[in-house]
């Protein structure tokens, strides 16, 4: 088979931030696959067709890729951000694992990519570390229950934490739950960033406590990162720098 299918991420939206390995991906490609406004991140030219579609049609959009491969198609699949973050490199591995044999053979990469964790992460200084973990609070994919109880996990263990998909109009009390969660765990004084459209022309960043976060600050643009209780600031004139140290102390006792 001579055709070839790259998973690509594309970053959190600058486009200094596009890895040189995505972009030259991006110019052998012969199709674009993947949801609206991420296709229309990649310019168009002579020879490459561009697929955009709905974001809940991951698994369809998969086998439209894999099928253009077989025939011969070099198809690269964009997500924002990492593709094996929340994004389609799973997506496309359900579709392989659950469609034709030959689609095993076929010739499939994953091209890594900046998440907006991670530019939101940098934009401030270094909450992350330290031991975190990663949650999307969207619950098309999976029950609000398991969300809960991950919330609550990962706050006793005293994880510094980062959310996806924080509020969205079609569930805007999910995050409210959310915080009450984290005010049941932790202390008021945490520290929580919101970051929204990380890179973009329309940047914010906000950096707040636990005790003065509301709804309100976050929409489906926006990264949370909960701080560990060992997170702190450095004060500066202008925005405070945030890091989590390395160093952590044996419990006494």
């Amino acid at each position: 088979m001579t055709g070839w299918v790259k998973i690509a991420g594309l970053g959190p939206g600058n486009e200094d931030l596009v890895t040189p390995e995505v972009t030259a991906a991006l110019a052998q490609a012969t199709d674009i696959v993947g949801y609206i406004p991420y296709v229309a991140r990649v310019a168009e030219r002579p020879g490459l067709t561009l697929h955009a579609s709905d974001n809940r049609v991951e698994i369809d959009r998969s086998q439209h890729a894999l099928e253009m491969a077989s025939d011969g198609k070099r198809v690269v699949v964009v997500s924002s951000g990492d593709p094996g973050v929340f994004a389609m490199a799973s997506a496309v591995y359900e579709a392989v694992d659950n469609g034709p044999a030959d689609w095993r053979n076929l010739d499939i990469q994953v091209l890594p990519g900046i998440t907006a964790m991670l530019a939101a992460a940098a934009r401030v200084g270094a909450p992350l570390g330290h031991d975190f973990c990663t949650i999307n609070l969207s619950d098309n994919l999976k029950p609000w229950e398991i969300i809960e109880n991950r919330l609550r996990l990962a706050a006793k263990a005293d994880f510094a934490m980062a959310f996806y998909n924080p509020r969205a109009k079609s569930r805007p009390g999910k995050f409210e739950r959310t915080l009450e969660i984290l005010r049941e765990e932790c202390e008021p004084e945490r520290l929580i960033i919101f970051a929204r459209a990380v890179s973009r022309a329309d940047e914010a960043i906000r950096v707040s406590t636990l005790g003065e976060a509301t709804p309100e600050m976050a929409d489906m643009q926006t990264m949370v990162i909960v701080g560990s209780s060992l997170t702190r600031t450095i004060d500066r004139d202008g925005d405070p720098i945030v890091y989590t140290p390395r160093f952590v102390a044996k419990a006494e006792g």
